[in-house]
C-alpha cells in the first residue's frame, strides 16, 4: 500500500509542520472518513497548534519515527487537526477526552470508529506507550469490532445527553446575584500573590474585566482590590516580556514567575484591553507602560504584512523551551558590564541559582525602578541593551496563520488603545486588521444559500482557507467593528458588523435563547457543539452576547437587546462558576449599567485621534479637540458597556448621531439609558456628572 502524506496543501502551519512526517497524514475531510469506511480501519485523529510545545515533543518522537509511521499506515486512518483552525472538532473530541479521562489538554489523541466516534482518548503519549496502544487496539479491532464500535456509540450518546441539560432557562442575572459572583471569586482569590487559585496560574482576563465593571457600576472596593492586584501581579511577573512587551500563555507556578513561553495574540488583546481599562481607572503609570507595550508587541511582532495579527510565538527556539527569554547573571555582566550587571539583576530578580532552569532565570520587576535609583533613561538603556542582545539569540517560530476571532479581539482592543492613548497608529492597525477581514475571509456563500458572503476562520498569506467560521468568530468581529464604529464614526463598521450578527441570529441560534458553536450549513460533525464556559477567549455565545448588546445600544434595534437577554438568561451556571464566566458576567454588567449610550455631537469633521508626535497625559485633551473635550471625557469616564459616538451633528449613516442638534451653536452630549435620555449637556464637568450615576 502506497502511504502518501496530504498535508503538504494546507493553509495551517501547524499541519504544515507535519506535511514530511513518514505518517500517511489527512486533513480532516469527508475523504478521510471514508478512507476509514472503505478500508474497515479505525481513525487516529491527533489535535494540537503550532506552538504547543509536547505537540511538537510527540511529533518529534513519534510521527517523525518510521516505526510508528508503520504501525499507523497499515492499520489506521491518521488525521491530524489544527484546534485553532478547527475548534469545532476540537471540541468535540475534547468532551469525549475530558468524559474518558477525567481530563483534556494538547496534544489530543483519540482513536475513532470509522464513523468518528470516540472509544479511546488520551493527550500525550511517548513513543513505547503509543506502539503498545496501537498494537492494542489493532488487536482488539480485528477480534472485537463489533464491541469497540458499540462503546463508541454509547459515549457519544451520554456525552449528547449530558449536553442537552447544560442550558437550562433562568432569570437574567440581577445586581444581587453579580455580588455572590463577586463572593465566588473573593473565596478564590490569592490575595498574596493575585489570581485565582493556584498554579498553574493563567491570566483570568475576563474575570478581571467583569471585576473593574462592577467596581465602576457599584463602587465597592472588593471587586477592585482583585483586578488592580492581578494586573500588577502579573505586570511585574515573569509572565510578561520585561524587554519588549507582552504576556505568555500562562505561568506553571502560583507567583507568575516562570510562564510557559508561548505568546497568543487572543491573550495579549484581551490583557491590553483590561490593562487600559485599569489605567484609564486610576491614572496609574505602570498600567498606561503595560498598555503601549502590549499593543507595540501586537503590532510589531505579531503584525501580517496583509494588515491582520498572527496566531501565536512559539514556547520554544530551537527546541527548547524559553531559550530566548532567559538570562543568568553572568549574561548580564556580559552584556552591561559589572556593576550596571549586577544593579539590573537586582532590579529583574536574576539569582545566583536562577529562578528558571541551569541557573538562568526570568525577568520579573518586583519593584519600580526608581526604588533603586534607576531614572526613566536609564531603566530604557539597560532594556534596550539586553533586548539587543536577546535577538542575536535563537527566535520563536510564528504561527503566522490569521484567526478571524482573535483579530477581532485585537481590532477592539488596538481601537480603544488608539482613542484612550491617543495614538493614531494603533487606530490604524484596528482599521487595517478590520478591513483584511472584510477584505479576505468574508466570502460568498453557495447560490443555493442565496450567496449570502460567509466568513472563514483562518487565513494565511492572503489566502483565505476553507473553514467555516464559528460562532466566536461571528460575536467577536462584531465586537471589533462595533469597537471601531465607535472610534471612527464611520458607519461601514456598524453596517458590517449588523450583517454579521444578522448571519449569526439566523444560522447559530440554539433552542432555549443560546447559540451553537457551528453555523447551520457547517459540517455535520457526530454532536453539534455549544460550548456556553469561557476558555481562554470567550465562547461564541458570550461573544455573540456583548457584541448584540452593543449593537443594539448603537442602533437602538430592540431585537438585537432582546437576542442577548435570552442567551445570558439561558445560561444559569454563570454566577455560580464566575471564573469560566467572565465575558458572560461583563455583558450581564452591561445590560444592568443600561447600558447607556452617549453621542456627542459638534459642527467640525476631524479625526478622534490628534495626530502629533509629543505624547499627552491621561486627561488632556487631545481626542475630540473639536468639541470641547466632551470626547475625551466620555471616554474616560465611560460607564461599563456604554457605547460613545462623536461627530458632526444630524447623521442619518451613524443612527446615535441623527436627529441630535447643537445646542446654542456648540457642541454637545447626548447620554440615554434604558431608552431614556438626559438633557443634552456642553460641559465637560455635567457629562461626567450624568455618566457617575450609579
Amino acid at each position: 500500500m502506497v502511504s502518501v502524506n496530504r498535508l503538504g496543501a494546507s493553509t495551517s502551519p501547524y499541519l504544515l509542520q507535519h506535511k514530511d512526517n513518514p505518517v500517511a497524514w489527512w486533513p480532516w475531510s469527508e475523504e478521510a472518513l471514508n478512507e476509514a469506511k472503505t478500508r474497515d480501519v479505525p481513525i487516529l485523529l491527533s489535535v494540537g497548534y503550532s506552538s504547543c510545545h509536547w505537540c511538537h515533543v510527540m511529533a518529534h518522537e513519534s510521527f517523525e519515527d518510521d516505526e510508528v509511521a508503520a504501525v499507523l499506515n497499515e492499520n489506521f486512518v491518521s488525521i491530524k487537526v489544527d484546534r485553532e483552525e478547527r475548534p469545532d472538532i476540537d471540541a468535540v473530541y475534547m468532551e469525549s477526552t475530558v468524559a474518558l479521562t477525567g481530563q483534556g489538554g494538547w496534544p489530543m489523541t483519540c482513536l475513532l470508529t470509522p464513523e468518528g466516534e470516540t472509544f479511546y482518548a488520551g493527550t500525550y503519549f511517548p513513543k513505547t506507550q503509543f506502539i503498545r496502544l496501537l498494537t492494542q487496539v489493532r488487536q482488539l479491532w480485528r477480534e472485537q469490532r463489533d464491541e469497540v464500535r458499540a462503546a463508541g456509540q454509547r459515549i457519544t450518546a451520554t456525552i449528547a445527553e449530558q449536553a442537552a441539560l447544560t442550558s437550562i432557562a433562568s432569570e437574567l442575572p440581577t445586581a444581587e446575584d453579580l455580588a455572590r459572583a463577586v463572593g465566588a471569586l473573593e473565596a478564590q482569590f490569592d490575595d498574596q500573590r493575585g489570581g485565582f487559585g493556584g498554579a498553574p496560574k493563567f491570566p483570568p482576563s475576563m474575570v478581571l474585566e467583569f471585576l473593574l465593571r462592577e467596581h465602576e457600576r457599584t463602587n465597592f472596593a472588593t471587586p477592585f482590590t482583585m483586578a488592580a492586584r492581578t494586573l500588577d501581579a502579573m505586570a511585574r511577573g515573569g509572565i510578561y516580556d520585561q524587554l519588549a512587551g507582552g504576556f505568555a500563555r500562562y505561568s506553571v507556578d502560583a507567583a507568575w514567575v516562570v510562564p510557559h513561553f508561548e505568546k497568543m495574540l487572543y491573550d495579549n488583546a484581551q490583557l491590553l484591553r483590561v490593562y487600559l481599562h485599569w489605567w484609564r481607572l486610576t491614572s496609574a503609570p505602570l498600567a498606561e507602560r503595560i498598555a503601549r507595550e502590549t499593543a507595540d508587541f501586537l503590532i510589531r511582532d505579531l503584525g501580517t504584512p496583509q494588515g491582520g495579527f498572527a496566531a501565536a510565538l512559539d514556547a520554544d527556539s530551537a527546541g527548547v523551551e524559553g531559550l530566548t527569554y532567559v538570562f543568568s547573571r553572568a549574561d548580564l555582566v556580559d552584556i552591561l558590564g559589572q556593576s550596571r550587571g549586577a544593579l539590573a539583576a537586582e532590579l529583574f530578580t536574576v539569582t545566583e541559582h536562577g529562578t528558571f532552569e541551569a541557573g538562568a532565570s526570568t525577568l520579573q520587576l518586583p519593584r519600580d525602578p526608581g526604588a533603586l535609583g534607576i531614572d526613566e533613561d536609564a531603566f530604557a538603556e539597560i532594556r534596550a541593551l539586553l533586548l539587543a542582545a536577546r535577538t542575536t539569540r535563537p527566535q520563536p517560530a510564528r504561527d503566522d496563520k490569521v484567526v478571524a476571532a482573535w483579530n477581532g479581539l485585537a481590532t477592539a482592543a488596538l481601537a480603544e488603545a488608539g482613542i484612550l492613548l491617543d495614538e493614531p497608529r494603533y487606530l490604524a492597525a484596528a482599521e487595517a486588521a478590520a478591513g483584511l477581514l472584510l477584505r479576505l475571509h468574508l466570502v460568498d456563500g453557495p447560490p443555493q444559500a442565496g450567496g449570502t458572503p460567509r466568513l472563514r476562520r483562518t487565513s494565511r498569506d492572503g489566502v483565505v482557507g476553507d473553514a467555516l467560521a464559528v460562532a466566536e468568530d461571528y460575536g467577536d468581529v462584531a465586537e471589533g467593528l462595533l469597537a471601531l464604529h465607535q472610534a471612527t464614526t464611520d458607519p461601514r463598521w456598524l453596517t458590517a458588523a449588523g450583517e454579521l450578527l444578522g448571519f449569526a441570529l439566523t444560522h447559530f441560534a440554539a433552542e432555549g435563547g443560546s447559540f451553537y458553536d457551528t453555523g447551520s450549513d457547517a459540517e455535520l460533525l457526530v454532536r453539534r457543539p455549544k460550548e456556553v464556559s469561557d476558555n481562554a477567549h470567550p465562547s461564541g455565545t458570550s461573544a455573540l452576547i456583548n457584541a448584540l448588546i452593543t449593537y443594539s445600544a448603537l442602533t437602538g434595534s430592540t431585537p438585537h437587546r432582546d437576542a442577548a437577554e435570552r442567551a445570558l438568561a439561558a445560561n444559569a451556571v454563570l454566577v455560580e462558576h464566575p471564573r469560566f464566566f467572565g465575558w458572560g458576567l461583563t455583558a450581564a454588567e452591561a445590560l444592568l449599567a443600561g447600558p447607556q449610550q452617549v453621542a456627542i455631537v459638534s459642527d467640525r469633521a476631524g479625526p478622534q485621534v490628534a495626530i502629533v508626535s509629543d505624547r499627552a497625559g491621561p486627561h488632556s485633551a487631545r481626542v475630540g479637540d473639536s468639541d470641547n473635550g466632551l470626547t475625551r471625557a466620555a471616554w474616560q469616564n465611560r460607564p461599563p458597556g456604554a457605547v460613545i459616538v462623536s461627530g458632526l451633528t444630524d447623521q442619518p449613516a451613524v443612527p446615535l448621531l441623527a436627529g441630535r442638534p447643537l445646542v446654542d451653536g456648540g457642541a454637545a452630549a447626548y447620554v440615554c439609558r434604558g431608552m431614556v435620555c438626559d438633557l443634552p449637556v456642553t460641559t465637560v464637568e455635567a457629562l461626567v456628572e450624568q455618566l457617575d450615576h450609579r
